[in-house]
């Protein structure tokens, strides 16, 4: 935490960098200074902003409240509330918007000790714009800024910690240790759909029966909205018949017609008593059952996550080698590029090197 001196130098020196320009006076400036201060409620009523250009985001306060409120919803309510997150932390530290690039360098540093880089980068990332939102110019575009960050990776790196992928033999064992309660019944249906269908946990619990449809093949499942569909043109996914006692499509209709569920959310909370609740899972309650159920077949359940399903279904099928844009129709990945960190582990002992003199 900065001392109250270094605090008020800055302020002074931020202060000194509000210019009033040609469209707004010093009064405007000010305001809009204050609106962007990083905590949840004041952040919220500019953060519309956010994907304006500085010419742009002087023009935000004369809109008419029916744009206003268009330009808010371009951001998900995730992304809004990670940006106010992130800003809020600079605002603990001794920060505030506008801040200069000794100021976000010497942030720079101080994430350093804690935080890894994929971590730095995201608040950084919202400090700009912050910034650009507010019309200011952004300091973290500022070569002492840059090289900052650049000595910061070079000592604590920039690998990301990434969840293990559940593949399927491991799938298949931790299935085999579940047993047939109301829950157990839910979780083998969570956890078969969630591989099969590659989906994120959002997608996952975010699923109703409406989005089901039985085909011949098996399941067509429709995908209304997902974090990289924000606008809602949907996806379909295709879950096969599976050719072993692990069928997707059969345990999630059992769970279904033991739950006597034939509308709204699939996945639902079940008590210690078998009751079923009207409402849908959270995200983290995904994650949950992953570890729970890895740990109890004997997995360390440190190295799972939700994401491991969505992670597990790729790399599995690169392992049965199935072609990468077969794999990208099930994930939704739109290059190779972006799969090629899910199934990079899947195919290191395909074609080895040293496999081939050894």
């Amino acid at each position: 935490m900065i001392g109250a001196e270094a605090k008020i130098n800055r302020s002074f020196e931020c202060n000194q960098m509000v210019k009033p320009d040609d469209n707004l006076g010093a009064d405007k400036i000010a305001l809009r200074v204050q609106l962007i201060a990083p905590t949840l409620g004041r952040f919220r009523k500019s953060v519309g902003a956010i994907n304006c250009t500085k010419s742009d985001a002087a023009k935000v306060d004369f809109l008419p409240s029916e744009v206003a409120a268009a330009i808010q919803e371009s951001l998900s309510p995730a992304t809004q509330r990670a940006y106010a997150d992130d800003l809020a932390n600079f605002e603990r530290w001794g920060g505030g918007v506008p801040a200069n690039p000794a100021m976000v360098a010497a942030y720079l540093v101080h994430l350093a000790q804690d935080c890894r880089a994929a971590t730095i980068a995201r608040r950084i990332a919202a400090l700009s714009k912050a910034h650009r939102a507010s019309g200011l110019d952004d300091p973290c575009k500022s070569e002492i800024v840059k090289a900052t960050l650049r000595g910061i990776r070079r000592r604590i790196g920039t690998a990301q910690r990434e969840a293990k992928p559940l593949i399927r033999d491991d799938l298949f064992v931790v299935l085999h240790c579940i047993g047939d309660r109301p829950k157990d019944l839910r979780d083998k249906a969570l956890l078969l759909v969630g591989f099969a269908g590659a989906f994120r946990r959002s997608e996952l619990i975010g699923l109703d029966v409406a989005d089901i449809e039985q085909v011949r093949q098996g399941i067509v499942v429709t995908l209304r909205r997902s974090k990289t569909d924000q606008t809602g043109a949907g996806r379909k996914i295709g879950i096969p018949f599976g050719r072993t006692r692990w069928c997707p499509v059969r345990h999630l209709s059992d769970w279904l017609d033991n739950a006597r569920i034939d509308d709204g959310a699939v996945f639902r909370s079940v008590d210690r008593h078998g009751r079923i609740a009207d409402q849908r899972l959270s995200s983290e309650a995904v994650s949950i059952i992953v570890k729970g159920r890895t740990e109890a077949a004997g997995f360390d359940p440190n190295a799972y996550s939700g994401h491991s399903l969505r992670a597990g279904l790729a790399t599995s099928a690169a392992m049965a080698g199935a072609s990468t844009w077969k794999i990208r129709a099930q994930t939704g990945h739109a290059s190779d590029a972006m799969l090629a960190r899910y199934i990079r582990d899947g195919s290191l002992f395909e074609h080895n090197a040293a496999g081939t003199v050894l």
